[in-house]
């Protein structure tokens, strides 16, 4: 069973010259204040790698795809491009990565439109999306017409979901985004897949049953929870409802010097996931949603 990495972020050239400063001219203030920001320890808390150097850490941990999600960006035109640069990427590497589109649901039309564009250029799933973020109403026409548009395509959703009691505390940027928001769309919506980045938030604990189309992912789980969450999750949801990522390239372990994003998590999930859920937690799970085949 291959080893998928569901939730990975990257940038282009022109942003990662200067990340703070690509922020301010294409006025992202909220991705910014999340993403460039550096820990108390003098530490940022994310690095702006390459697609190259992607790749190199995908090897080193013995991972063979990585997913690559978008964000909730604040201005259509920066979704578009990103957008350009993911089927750009995808195009050059198919058999070791694959892309979601990013749209902001304020375009209207414009955001459909997009999403056709994205799907068409090899785009396979939409997100990660946060309409908290991006200043929209879970009942705004315009966004529910975004995702009736992925089930009509077939794309899974991936949409970004923060624990109402966070164990790691709040940090700049943090927006609260409630979790019956979620089970709300998932009901309207149940053609649709539903990723829940972040082990969804741990809605199990309040949830009494996922609908059949949520799924969880374990994003920037080390930062928020202990390893054995994962036993809880699987429990709790079934093995077949969570999908190992990382949120490369975000610093998952800060207080270890050397231990990398990729590696260092990979080695975690392995020993924290039951013996059983092991195959489709990394990967099998992930290929199955995408329809990648064996």
């Amino acid at each position: 069973m291959p080893i998928i990495d569901a939730h990975v972020h990257l940038y282009s050239p022109e942003l990662n010259r200067d990340p703070a400063a690509w922020a301010a001219a294409h006025a992202e203030p909220h991705w910014a204040a999340l993403c460039t920001r550096v820990r108390k320890s003098g530490r940022p808390v994310q690095a702006f790698p390459s697609v190259d150097e992607l790749l190199r850490a995908m090897d080193a941990a013995g991972v063979d795809r990585a997913v690559l999600l978008g964000w909730y960006w604040e201005n259509p035109a920066t979704c578009a491009g990103q957008n350009r640069f993911y089927a750009a990427c995808v195009q050059a590497h198919p058999d070791r990565l694959s892309g979601f589109a990013t749209v902001h649901p304020s375009a209207g039309k414009d955001a459909l439109a997009e999403l056709r564009r994205a799907h068409g250029e090899g785009l396979v799933g939409l997100g990660e999306l946060s309409s908290h973020s991006q200043h929209v109403a879970m009942d705004d026409a315009h966004w529910l017409e975004v995702l009736a548009l992925a089930g009509e395509l077939g794309l899974p959703v991936n949409l970004h979901v923060t624990d109402p009691v966070p164990t790691a505390g709040n940090y700049p940027g943090r927006v609260e985004t409630p979790l019956e928001d979620f089970i709300t769309l998932a009901r309207l919506f149940p053609k649709v897949n539903f990723i829940l980045a972040h082990w969804g938030g741990c809605l199990w604990r309040t949830v009494a049953a996922l609908p059949d189309n949520v799924f969880l992912d374990t994003a920037a789980s080390p930062l928020l929870y202990a390893p054995e969450v994962f036993a809880e999750g699987v429990r709790a949801c079934g093995a077949d409802r969570v999908l190992w990522g990382t949120d490369y390239p975000l610093e998952l372990y800060p207080r270890e010097a050397g231990r990398e994003t990729v590696a260092g998590f990979l080695t975690e999930a392995r020993a924290a996931l039951p013996p059983a859920a092991r195959d489709a937690v990394l990967g099998g799970n992930a290929a199955r949603l995408l329809g990648l085949g064996a």
